[in-house]
């Protein structure tokens, strides 16, 4: 299998046959990754908002966007062009400061979570030996910027959307966390990349019988209401805030909150295909040495960002089938039930490891 690490090394080496200074190397290196993060994350962002709204025409039996080039394809480029030269509103009595510095606490980290996914074999640019730890921490400070627009808005629809959306996400981290915990269990490391690498012969998903089927439906759950979508898109309800808790944003600031909820799906179904099905790792069954030769030809960053697709439409579709629950029903669903669940398959798959009762 292509390892795409070889590429930064032979970039390495060209920049230090020309004599480039160690400190100018890294330096070009850096700012080259970065600029890659941004255009990876504009251009995601892109489709995932064409993508939902052509599966959403799909499951509704229409054709969606269709006016601006083949097939609508261009319609995202048109929305966002028109975003861009909107005016940003000032509005009064609101904690200017707080107010515009809330959109790029969300999109930061989003963007960070974004550098710590393995979209192939070496192609991963934060590779930490706690890095799942990591990504659940830098989730975390993602509410504060949503708690930090509707409290600085100064309007009561936007602070009981901002409100619901951290109630709400505090929450489900609980079992989003310990659906994540119950894979590290079974994979006895933390590193993202050696989670892909303990999958070389079988998915977690096949191999963890029970318990990983469970923790990956779990998962999914918690993972929709993380992302504040659909059915548990409550901190946006339209019929009942308007727009939630970025009802008073304007242009980019605006578009900062749109791109960093696309990315965000995005980003929870690539660790849900890292957890579950191997991330970049070709699907290999043992003693099929054939059939694993011509799934390896395949590259791995498709592979990664297939099975992050996949998860995609399933949380996707779950948004454009089920209608929105109610507030308690949502949180007593978390506390109840999922929450309970999380912890008994946590004690099973330990009890699977103990006795080694997995493949």
């Amino acid at each position: 299998m292509f390892n795409f690490g070889q590429w930064t090394a032979a970039f390495n080496n060209w920049l230090m046959g020309l004599g480039t200074p160690e400190w100018l190397g890294i330096t070009i290196e850096c700012v080259l990754i970065a600029v890659l993060i941004l255009l990876t994350y504009t251009v995601l962002a892109l489709f995932y908002i064409l993508y939902e709204r052509k599966l959403c025409a799909w499951f509704q039996c229409r054709l969606g966007p269709m006016r601006v080039g083949p097939w609508g394809l261009l319609q995202v480029f048109a929305d966002m062009f028109k975003i861009l030269i909107k005016e940003l509103i000032s509005l009064k009595d609101t904690d200017r400061f707080l107010f515009k510095l809330a959109p790029y606490i969300i999109i930061t980290s989003s963007v960070v979570m974004l550098a710590c996914l393995p979209w192939g074999n070496g192609l991963q640019i934060i590779n930490w030996n706690i890095g799942i730890f990591f990504v659940l921490a830098v989730s975390s400070v993602g509410v504060l910027g949503i708690l930090l627009a509707g409290w600085a808005s100064n309007n009561k629809y936007t602070l009981i959307g901002a409100m619901r959306s951290g109630a709400q996400m505090v929450s489900y981290e609980l079992s989003l966390g310990l659906s994540i915990i119950t894979i590290v269990v079974m994979a006895g490391t933390m590193n993202i990349n050696e989670l892909v690498l303990e999958q070389a012969n079988g998915w977690f998903i096949f191999k963890g019988h029970i318990p990983a089927i469970i923790a990956c439906i779990i998962y999914i759950i918690a993972a929709t209401a993380e992302t504040n979508r659909g059915p548990f898109d409550l901190p946006e309800a339209e019929h009942e805030l308007t727009a939630g808790y970025h009802t008073e944003y304007s242009g980019i600031h605006f578009g900062f909150f749109y791109l960093a909820e696309y990315l965000n799906l995005f980003i929870v179904s690539g660790i849900a295909s890292l957890m579950f099905l191997g991330g970049w790792m070709p699907l290999h069954i043992p003693g099929w040495d054939g059939f694993n030769m011509v799934m390896n030809w395949i590259p791995s960053i498709v592979w990664f960002v297939g099975k992050a697709f996949f998860i995609s439409f399933v949380i996707i579709w779950f948004k454009w089938t089920f209608p929105r629950v109610r507030i308690d029903q949502m949180l007593s669903f978390e506390w109840k039930y999922l929450m309970p669940f999380s912890l008994a398959n946590l004690l099973l798959m330990t009890l699977c490891v103990a006795f080694g009762w997995h493949f």
